[in-house]
């Protein structure tokens, strides 16, 4: 392989990330860990943090495939090494979702034989919604009203924001960041913040990685069908186009109309190093 380090950084970080978020749903469905939306968002948000401290000196510590297809539209990273994070990215997820499924197994079964639930039918969603998402949030109540195209721009809203931040964030002209030490934080900060308002919606995936390698866990792990918020691609339009498009927009408003204007700030009071 032609990046190793990429490669093992991606997959682990992304591992990390999957394990402790979804890990959050999972405990919260099942045991009724965690009490609210901003518990469970906080959680992805230090998982998230977590993980890029713990890869990013490995690989550039993307952990999401929209991320990294932004990166290559910002020209932040060479389209060369595109496939090499995508590939680690997919397969940390599915890894992960294996492993969850190890440590709950046996309570997902439990939990199904005591409420009725047949793994398979439209009614296992409930167990179903720890690996892949749906939209509306299986938790959100009959007030939730989500259609494919509101789902669809959700997504693409919430990765847009995570993605100019993340570009905000790391950009040496902007003067108003925190330290590079502390830009992971302010990561997970804003992951935390996206779910809070955004999961009721969708469960906020923002991530295509995240969302879809541990749908196929599931599907394979006996959900089948249930797996899959619609009978047609709806969750690859909501799910993966949607953080796709986001992310791809939210490069091209910064590097386009933002990183000029810091640039051209820089030059006026000669403070800018980038």
């Amino acid at each position: 392989m032609k990046y190793p380090c990429e490669f093992i950084g991606e997959l682990v970080g992304t591992f990390l990330l999957v394990l402790f978020g979804c890990g959050s749903v999972a405990v919260t469905v099942l045991f009724s860990a965690h009490v609210g939306l901003m518990q469970v968002a906080v959680i992805w948000g230090l998982g998230v943090t977590i993980a890029i401290y713990a890869t990013r000196h490995l690989s550039c510590a993307h952990l999401n495939p929209a991320v990294s297809f932004a990166m290559v539209l910002g020209r932040r990273m060479s389209f060369a090494r595109l496939p090499v994070y995508l590939l680690a990215q997919f397969a940390g997820a599915f890894l992960a979702a294996g492993l969850l499924y190890l440590l709950m197994g046996d309570s997902i079964a439990q939990y199904e034989s005591m409420n009725g639930i047949l793994r398979g039918t439209p009614d296992s969603i409930k167990t179903a919604m720890m690996f892949g998402e749906y939209y509306p949030n299986p938790g959100a109540g009959a007030v939730a009203v989500v259609s494919t195209l509101t789902a669809f721009l959700t997504e693409a809203v919430g990765t847009f924001v995570l993605v100019f931040m993340i570009f905000s964030l790391t950009e040496g002209c902007n003067l108003g960041r925190p330290d590079d030490a502390l830009a992971p934080l302010f990561i997970g900060l804003t992951v935390s913040v996206i779910i809070a308002i955004l999961a009721p919606l969708t469960q906020a995936g923002l991530n295509p990685a995240r969302d879809l390698s541990p749908r196929l866990f599931a599907a394979l792990a006996g959900w089948g069908a249930a797996a899959f918020p619609d009978e047609g691609l709806g969750f690859l339009t909501v799910y993966v186009l949607g953080p796709l498009v986001g992310g791809a927009l939210a490069a091209g408003v910064f590097t386009r109309i933002i990183e000029p204007l810091m640039r051209k700030k820089g030059s006026e009071t000669d403070d800018c190093s980038c």
